[in-house]
Formats: structure tokens, C-alpha cells, sequence
């Protein structure tokens, strides 16, 4: 039963992650478009953001896979 809720809980968190991406990325573009002379700007905020929305992702799997095996 373990199992089944960190699979459960990897999947939410892939999906949440997903989502996450979309909306930061479509934002993104749609500040680029608005405002290309502050591209380099948004490019970098976009990357950190990026890297920061995929880091839970990664360590809600982990701690799933942790507790499922208590």
C-alpha cells in the first residue's frame, strides 16, 4: 500500500511541476513579447524560477519513496 501512495504522490508532483513550467514559461514569453529590451532580465529570472519549481518536484518523490518504505 506503500508503494501505491508514493506513486500517487510522484505523480501528483510530476503533474504539479508540469503545470508549474507552463505557467512560468508562458508568463515568460509574454513579458518578452511586451518588453524585449528587458529580455536578458526575464531570461534569468525565468531560468532560477525554473530550477526552483523542479527542485520540489525531485524532493517530493524522494521523501514519498522514503516513507513508503517505513
Amino acid at each position: 500500500m506503500g508503494l501505491l501512495g508514493a506513486g500517487i504522490a510522484a505523480g501528483l508532483a510530476a503533474l504539479g511541476a508540469g503545470l508549474g513550467n507552463g505557467l512560468l514559461f508562458s508568463k515568460y514569453m509574454d513579458a518578452s513579447a511586451r518588453q524585449p529590451e528587458l529580455e536578458p532580465t526575464f531570461k534569468s529570472s525565468a531560468l532560477l524560477m525554473f530550477a526552483l519549481v523542479e527542485a520540489l518536484p525531485i524532493l517530493a518523490i524522494v521523501l514519498a519513496f522514503i516513507l513508503s518504505t517505513k
